[in-house]
C-alpha cells in the first residue's frame, strides 16, 4: 500500500505570517523538554537544583539546539558551500540542522550551566538524556511533514510517495488532476520510499523514550543514562541510515553503503559503550526531593 504525500508544511496563516509545522514541533520538542525536566526537578533527580536553574539550564539548552544544529549542519554537510559563501550560515529560513552539531552545542551549554552551578558535568547530562527522544520524534515528524531527508525507493509496492521533492516524480510534470489520477492507477507505486522520518521519529523518539524513562526510572551509577543514550542513538540512527537516501553533495563515503550520518553515528556509539563501562565504578547520585522550591537559585 502506498501513501501520496500531499501534507502543507504550513501549519497556520495569519496575514503575512506563516508557521510552519516544523516550527511547531520544535515548540513541542521544547515543552516536552520543559514538563519532563520539571518532574524530574520535582523528583530530586538533580539535587541542589531549583525550577530557576532548571529554566536557565532549559534556555541554555535551546541556544545550543539551534546554534549547534546549524553549525554542525554547514561544518558537517555544506562546507564547500560555505567556503564559497559564509552568509549561508545565517539563512536559517532555508533550512538544514543537524542532530550531531545541536547535542554539541547542548552538551557545551550543559558544561556552562553547570561550572556556574559546580555540580558534576555528568550528573547534569544524566539528567538531561531522558529529556531529549520526544524532542527528536517531533522534529523527524517535522520532516516528513516538510517531506525531506526521506528513504529510498522500497520497491515493494509500499511506502510513501513524495511528488513535491522526488525529481523522478517531478521530471514527469504532472498537475494536480494528472497527479491523483496516475496515483488511483498505482501508476506511481515505483516512486514509493520508505518513509524514513518516521522510522527515526519510532526509534529515536518513541522507542528511546521509553526505554530512557524506564533505566533511569531509578538511581543509576553516574554516567549510565548518558551512555545508554549515546548508544541507542548511535545504534537506531547507523541502522536508518541503510534505508534513507544519503545527503545530497556527500552521497556514500565509502563501501557503497556508508553515509556520512553512519560515520558521525559511530563516535557517539563507542562513546555510549565507553560511558556504560565507566560507570560500573562510579557513585550513584541518590534523588533528595526539595522540601519546597521557592522560585529561587540554589
Amino acid at each position: 500500500m502506498t501513501y501520496l504525500h500531499q501534507i502543507d508544511p504550513i501549519a497556520l496563516t495569519l496575514g503575512p505570517l506563516k508557521v510552519h509545522w516544523y516550527g511547531v514541533m520544535y515548540l513541542l520538542a521544547f515543552a516536552s523538554a520543559w514538563w519532563l525536566g520539571r518532574r524530574r526537578i520535582r523528583a530530586g533527580r538533580l539535587p541542589g537544583t531549583s525550577m530557576d536553574g532548571f529554566s536557565d539550564l532549559l534556555f541554555y539548552g535551546m541556544i545550543g539546539v539551534v546554534l549547534g544544529g546549524r553549525v554542525g549542519y554547514i561544518l558537517f554537510y555544506s562546507f564547500g558551500a560555505f567556503l564559497q559563501n559564509p552568509l549561508i550560515l545565517l539563512r536559517v529560513w532555508e533550512g538544514g540542522m543537524s542532530f550531531h552539531g545541536g547535542l554539541l552545542g547542548v552538551m557545551l551549554a550543559g558544561l556552562w550551566w553547570t561550572r556556574r552551578q559546580k555540580l558534576h558535568y555528568f550528573d547534569t547530562m544524566d539528567f538531561v538524556a531522558p529529556l531529549i527522544p520526544l524532542g527528536l520524534g517531533f522534529g523527524r515528524l517535522g520532516n516528513f511533514i516538510g517531506a525531506e531527508l526521506w528513504g529510498k525507493y522500497t520497491q515493494a509496492g509500499w511506502g510513501v510517495i513524495f511528488p513535491g521533492n522526488d525529481p523522478d516524480v517531478l521530471q514527469l510534470k504532472l498537475d494536480a488532476t494528472q497527479l491523483q489520477a496516475q496515483y488511483a492507477a498505482g501508476a506511481l507505486d515505483p516512486f514509493a520510499r520508505h518513509p524514513s522520518q518516521l522510522y527515526q521519529a519510532f526509534l529515536e523518539g518513541v522507542l528511546m523514550f521509553g526505554i530512557l524513562c524506564w533505566y533511569s526510572s531509578r538511581p543509576r551509577p553516574r554516567y549510565a543514562v548518558s551512555g545508554m543514550f549515546a548508544l541507542l542513538y548511535g545504534v537506531f540512527r547507523f541502522l536508518v541510515e541503510f534505508v534513507r537516501v544519503p545527503d545530497e553533495g556527500i552521497g556514500y563515503l565509502a563501501f557503497g553503503w556508508l553515509t556520512m550520518g553512519q560515520l558521525l553515528s559511530l563516535p557517539l556509539i563507542a562513546l555510549g559503550l565507553f560511558l556504560l563501562w565507566r560507570s560500573r565504578r562510579s557513585p550513584t547520585l541518590q534523588p533528595v526531593v526539595p522540601a519546597a522550591d521557592t522560585g529561587q537559585k540554589e
